[in-house]
C-alpha cells in the first residue's frame, strides 16, 4: 500500500489522480457544450425540412405536395381518365408517336404547309409540329399510301376524301386552339383531322354519319393509341349538345348554310371553321366568331372544294 513518503509533494497517488481528473473534466466542458449545440442545430434543421415538406406550393400548411412525377387528376376524370396534369398544372395526355416516313412528313410541312406559292403560309409552330407528328399514311387506304404525303386530297371510300394537308393545317390554325379547349369536328372521315386536333388539346369530339367509316376509325384510333378522341355515329347537323358548349367547331364537309344547332353549341368567343356552298357552287372557307352577345363575325378565307354534308341538311 502506498504512503505519503512515496510522492515528492507528500500527496498520495489517489489524491493526485482525483485532482487531475477534475481538471480534465473542467477542460472537456466547453467541448461537450459545443457538441450539444451542434446536435441541437441539426435537430432544428431537420425539423424545418420536415415541416417544409408538409406545406403546399402556395404556402398553406398541412397540404401534401405531390411529387413532380405524380400527376394530379384532371377533370372530367370519368370521361377522360387518361388526361392528367403535371406538377406545374399543365395538361398531359397520350399522343402517339411514330418515326415511320418522318422525312416525308418533314418535307410536306416545310415545302407544302409552312410555305407555298400563291397562298398564305401556315406559321403557327404548334400546328406545324402537329402536322409533323401525325403519320398521315396511317389514315389513308393501303393502296393510296405511296401518295400519303402529297399535298392533295385522297379518296377513302364511300364517296369521302381525306383533306389536302395544307387545308388541314390551315383550318386547324384558324381555330386558334389552346390546350384544354373543347373542339367539335363534323365529319370524322378517316380520323386524320381529329388526330391533328388531338395534338393541341385532349378534348376532341368527332361525329361521322357514314357507318362503315365510323367503324373503321374507331378501330384505327384504338390501334394507333388515340385514347382521348371521343367519336359518335350520327348526323353532324345536330352537333353534340351533351358535351357542348365548345370552344371551337370545325366542319370538314360543305354546308349550304350554317346549321343552327352548331351555332348554338359554340361558346361566346369561340370559333367555327366551315366551308359554305353547294356541290356545284364556289365554296367559301369561313371563320365565324361568336360575339359575347351572340352576334356573328364572319371572315372569308379562301375558295375551297369539299364533299357535301349529308343527312338532315339535305332535307327541304
Amino acid at each position: 500500500m502506498a504512503n505519503q513518503a512515496d510522492h515528492p509533494d507528500g500527496v498520495s497517488r489517489d489524491a493526485e489522480f482525483s485532482r487531475r481528473s477534475k481538471a480534465g473534466l473542467l477542460r472537456s466542458v466547453p467541448l461537450i457544450l459545443l457538441i450539444a449545440v451542434i446536435l441541437l442545430l441539426v435537430s432544428l434543421l431537420l425539423g424545418n425540412l420536415q415541416e417544409d415538406q408538409g406545406v403546399s406550393a402556395d404556402g398553406a400548411a398541412g397540404e401534401q405536395v405531390p411529387p413532380a412525377s405524380q400527376p394530379v387528376a384532371a377533370a372530367p376524370a370519368k370521361e377522360f381518365p387518361d388526361v392528367t396534369r403535371d406538377s406545374d398544372g399543365r395538361l398531359q395526355w397520350p399522343r402517339p408517336r411514330s418515326g415511320d416516313r418522318m422525312r416525308e412528313r418533314d418535307r410536306m410541312v416545310d415545302h407544302d404547309i409552312a410555305r407555298g406559292p400563291f397562298r398564305a403560309d401556315v406559321t403557327d409552330k404548334r400546328v406545324l409540329a402537329a402536322m409533323r407528328a401525325v403519320p398521315r399514311h396511317e389514315f389513308v387506304p393501303r393502296r393510296r399510301r405511296s401518295n400519303a404525303y402529297a399535298d392533295t386530297p385522297l379518296p377513302i371510300g364511300h364517296g369521302q376524301t381525306i383533306s389536302q394537308p395544307y387545308i388541314v393545317a390551315l383550318m386547324t390554325g384558324l381555330l386558334e386552339i389552346k390546350a384544354g379547349d373543347k373542339v367539335l369536328e363534323i365529319g370524322t372521315g378517316s380520323g386524320y383531322q381529329a388526330a391533328v386536333l388531338n395534338e393541341l388539346t385532349p378534348y376532341v369530339y368527332s361525329i361521322e354519319i357514314v357507318k362503315p367509316l365510323y367503324e373503321e376509325v374507331v378501330k384505327r384510333f384504338e390501334r394507333l393509341g388515340y385514347k382521348t378522341i371521343q367519336t359518335r355515329l350520327g348526323d353532324g347537323y345536330d352537333g353534340w349538345e351533351k358535351h357542348g358548349p365548345f370552344d371551337g367547331i370545325i366542319v370538314t364537309c360543305a354546308s349550304g348554310h350554317i346549321p343552327p344547332p352548331l351555332w348554338q353549341q359554340l361558346k361566346p368567343g369561340g370559333r367555327m371553321v366551315i366551308p359554305v356552298g353547294g356541290v356545284y357552287e364556289t365554296q367559301r372557307l369561313l371563320v365565324l366568331t361568336k360575339q359575347q352577345d351572340g352576334g356573328r363575325k364572319s371572315r372569308n378565307v379562301l375558295p375551297v372544294r369539299f364533299v357535301p354534308m349529308t343527312g338532315k341538311i339535305q332535307k327541304p
